[in-house]
């Protein structure tokens, strides 16, 4: 658009005392209103949307300078050679802008627009860099021309060797530009970084370590190598909301009374940094308490999973004097949201850690109080079968006598005995001899318990024992309505076995078949001789046992639940012992049932060390 000003149709012709003005001239008048109104539009846009307060006096200072400005120019400029016809007062118009650059500088300078003395380093850079090249160019082309003239060489490759030089002055020139750009830095900026470098430095480092001490010391000698503060201090927020714990680089003035009062003033604030140096007017109580404690630039460590906030970066100030610029604080908001992440996991790694610690003091604590509770439920049940043992020995012996004695009447050694009493008489001897065997099976506990369970093997003709015991249940089965048989073998092998402890696992699966069998059931005890073993097996068409409580039916004091209803008097020793007995002389046992449909008990034993030759 400025090209108007060039063209013909834009003033006709001057004169001493006024300017002739064409077609275009109203064209131009349009466009620079036009981009008054948009630049006034933009700043007040800016006042709107800025949070921090030091971008907001920016905007408001730039708007004002840009709204009097335009009113001034336009009035002398515009309006008032229009409306008198007298462009005398256009001459103010220079003023008006030098007016707008003064309140430009004045921003530059007093609210820090921009970093100026970066520019002019930059600036310098480029001149003495553009210096030292003309210089250099010139020298060699003016050498090389005398030196070609010299020796008669033509103007055409003259020109070519110009050229040829030329391009080669123009490839060194980025060489010569980053010399002297690192020379301008190191003489007139010495807080000079990439921020790039920062960044990945800082990156390198949060991801080294998860020890939350460690980490922030890392991450402190990271921002003070890039950034040059006198510290670099943390004030972190616990997983409990009331601790904040402090990592130092040595800093000595940043107490806990000081960080409360710095936290209920920037608590509140919008802006995360704050830089001590750029506080204005109405906040000199928290510019004095970061003053005091030296901290010339502090900011806030945010996240959005935590409503108080992760905690807060102090820094000193700088050592060059210098103040935090631009490109301080544009790295300090990205380092620390980065920060505040590894700072999270940090803390998580400890909360980890200490519930680990925790469970282990309660593992270690239940360790200890159950080996406890051990140690007296052994010598409870150290009592116990010492009291069984005791128990077992006193009962035996009045048992003994009750049991001989009504053998003795059976035998009509104290008279005759009608039918109606050898009934009666029958099913007390039947109870005695199952008491004994009882008796016989806790004083066996006690002995699997201290190591007296011994196997008195001796010639025994299984199926005779069978037999016997039997006969004694005939009386009891046809009582309970039950059909009882028993098949044997023509002849049977006699075995090394202990026979009073074989007569209590024939009379424990017996009996239990009468008892787990409803009325009008069949029990049927079979004795077979096969080539290499002998078996014995009881079957009924009782109750049976639940598929799920079968694998704990041969376990000590252990009942299903359908036999607990059906004969609540049973002790869970007589299989347990069974078991005992069987596997103690080489046997193993034979089980297997249905629930409703029955069941079958039984042994069986090799042949090949127990047959007696």
């Amino acid at each position: 658009m400025c090209v108007i000003v060039f063209l013909p149709g834009f003033i006709d012709h001057v004169t001493v005392d006024s300017l002739v003005t064409s077609y275009l001239y109203p064209v131009f008048i349009v466009y620079s209103v036009l981009g008054l109104l948009s630049a006034i539009y933009i700043m007040i846009k800016q006042v709107k949307q800025a949070v921090e307060p030091a971008k907001r006096q920016q905007a408001v200072l730039l708007s004002w300078g840009i709204v009097l400005y335009a009113a001034l120019a336009l009035l002398t400029n515009v309006i008032v050679p229009i409306f008198v016809n007298n462009w005398s007062s256009s001459k103010f118009g220079p003023i008006f802008s030098l007016f707008l650059v003064a309140v430009v500088a004045y921003s530059v300078i007093k609210h820090k627009l921009f970093d100026i003395r970066f520019v002019v380093v930059r600036s310098l850079g480029y001149i003495l860099s553009l210096s030292l090249i003309a210089f250099i160019s010139t020298i060699t082309l003016v050498n090389i021309t005398n030196l070609l003239s010299a020796h008669g060489v033509s103007s055409e490759i003259q020109n070519i060797i110009s050229v040829v030089s030329t391009l080669a002055l123009a490839l060194l020139y980025q060489p010569f530009k980053n010399t002297f750009d690192k020379l301008t830095k190191k003489l007139f900026y010495r807080d000079a970084y990439e921020t790039q470098d920062l960044l990945n430095e800082f990156n390198e480092t949060i991801v080294s370590t998860i020890d939350l001490e460690q980490l922030l010391k890392r991450a402190g000698v990271t921002i003070e190598k890039y950034l040059k503060p006198g510290y670099c201090d943390f004030a972190i927020n616990d997983t409990d909301a009331n601790v904040v714990r402090i990592v130092s680089s040595g800093h000595p003035t940043l107490d806990r009374d000081k960080l409360e009062k710095i936290r209920a003033f920037t608590h509140a604030r919008p802006e995360k940094l704050v830089v001590t140096d750029y506080l204005e007017v109405g906040m000199t109580e928290l510019k004095n308490i970061l003053t005091e404690a030296g901290i010339g630039l502090l900011i806030r460590i945010t996240s959005d999973k935590s409503v108080e906030g992760v905690g807060y970066i102090f820094l000193g100030y700088k050592k060059s004097g210098n103040t935090y610029n631009s490109q301080d604080t544009e790295a300090l908001e990205i380092v620390s949201n980065e920060l505040a992440i590894a700072i999270q996991n940090a803390l998580q790694f400890e909360e980890i850690q200490k519930f680990a610690v925790t469970l282990q003091e309660k593992v270690d604590d239940a360790t200890k109080r159950l080996r406890s509770s051990n140690i007296k439920l052994k010598q409870l049940d150290q009592t116990k079968d010492d009291f069984i043992s005791m128990a077992s020995h006193q009962l035996r012996t009045p048992l003994t006598s009750v049991k001989g004695y009504v053998s003795m009447v059976l035998d009509e050694d104290a008279g005759k005995v009608n039918a109606q009493q050898r009934k009666l008489l029958d099913q007390a001897f039947i109870s005695s001899q199952r008491m004994v065997y009882l008796i016989a099976d806790l004083l066996n506990v006690s002995r699997l318990k201290t190591g007296k369970f011994v196997i008195d093997a001796k010639p025994t003709n299984l199926a005779d024992v069978v037999e016997t015991e039997l006969e004694q249940l005939k009386e009891t089965a046809k009582g309970r309505g039950l059909k009882m048989e028993y098949q044997r073998p023509k002849s049977f092998p006699v075995m090394n076995l202990d026979e009073t402890k074989i007569r209590q696992v024939i009379m424990n699966f017996s009996d239990n078949a009468i008892y787990y069998t409803p009325s009008g059931g069949t029990i049927t005890v079979s004795v077979q001789d096969k080539p290499d073993s002998v078996e014995l097996t009881v079957s009924d068409n009782g109750i049976g046992v639940p598929k799920a409580m079968q694998h704990h039916l041969f376990t000590k004091f252990y009942r299903a639940e359908n036999a607990k209803k059906a004969r609540p008097d049973g002790t869970g020793l007589g299989l347990f012992m069974a078991q005992k007995v069987i596997v103690a002389q080489g046997g193993s046992i034979i089980f297997h049932s249905e629930e409703n449909k029955g069941s079958t008990f039984g042994f069986s034993f090799p042949k090949a060390k127990l047959l007696v030759k």
